[in-house]
């Protein structure tokens, strides 16, 4: 392995599986598509001097832990299950899941008297935690995939990552603990970031990164309204500094542009418009860089 001090090149490691699809079009809307050729696992980015390999979710947070891999996309769960020492860039919220205990629904509310409590899972860290503080005489079992099948011959509990439930749901099994909350994170390995040469260009790929996290979150009102009613209108517009405002032609009133909470446009739209805006016009940015 070439040291870290002797190479310029950012190493950036890209989830396989669950979390692909939502980590490339989150790099795509950035400006950054990725490209998979023949050598699927090495694929090209669209930013200069970056090596990018395509790996397991597990596999990035052990790389980024030893240094291997400068910066890359996880979920919370693993960096967790593996305690690993990595700096945490943003939150991109995307494929949330929970990591929860479950059972069938036959001994969901006694598993105190299972004794010894089978619990199996991928988790072993997180597994192990929670049967301390749970008080349980339990023994912990590796599952490697599936996990949900094996109660109730194999096991009596498990702890898997659950989106809607439906999967545990169909196997006769009821959630009887949550231990975490997980989403796709984009972590940096420390020894990256001491580098100043790296840690400048992955700041710029955070940058870039949460540009389009923050303008998912957002919607650009255009409107008009007349001179008489600019402060009311104001009022109701919760942007993200100041609104933009101009003077229309002709001293015909103003036209106001504001970033509002996507979540708030119901309000919004009726609020401003019952206080004197005229011709809103709605729509998504692609980026937003405070």
């Amino acid at each position: 392995m070439i040291p870290s001090s002797d190479r310029n090149e950012l190493r950036l490691a890209l989830p396989k599986g669950r979390m692909q699809d939502a980590v490339f079009k989150l790099l795509a809307d950035a400006g950054l598509p990725v490209r998979v050729g023949p050598r699927a696992y090495r694929p090209t980015f669209a930013l200069s001097n970056v090596e990018a390999k395509l790996l397991k979710p597990q596999s990035i947070v052990e790389m980024l832990h030893t240094g291997s891999r400068d910066v890359g996309f996880a979920g919370a769960d693993w960096v967790a299950e593996l305690g690993a020492n990595l700096v945490e860039l943003l939150d991109t919220g995307c494929d949330p899941v929970r990591i929860v205990a479950a059972a069938p629904a036959a001994i969901a509310g006694e598993l105190e008297r299972q004794k010894p409590l089978v619990v199996a899972s991928e988790y072993q860290r997180l597994t192990e935690q929670w049967i301390r503080q749970r008080g349980f005489d339990a023994r912990f079992v590796r599952s490697y995939g599936a996990t949900e099948v094996l109660p109730p011959e194999d096991a009596d509990c498990i702890v898997d990552n659950a989106s809607t439930g439906a999967t545990l749901l169909v196997n006769g099994l009821v959630v009887v603990d949550e231990l975490m909350t997980s989403t796709t994170r984009l972590y940096a390995s420390p020894a990256a970031l001491e580098r100043p040469e790296l840690r400048a260009r992955i700041e710029d790929l955070t940058l870039l990164v949460r540009s389009v996290i923050e303008a998912r979150s957002r919607v650009m009102i255009d409107l008009n309204v007349a001179a008489s009613s600019l402060d009311a209108v104001v009022e109701v517009l919760p942007c993200m500094r100041e609104a933009t405002i101009a003077p229309l032609h002709g001293n015909g009133g103003f036209a106001i542009r504001a970033a509002v909470p996507k979540a708030e446009l119901p309000r919004i739209v009726p609020a401003v418009k019952a206080r004197g805006g005229t011709d809103i016009v709605v729509f998504s940015p692609a980026q937003i860089v405070p």
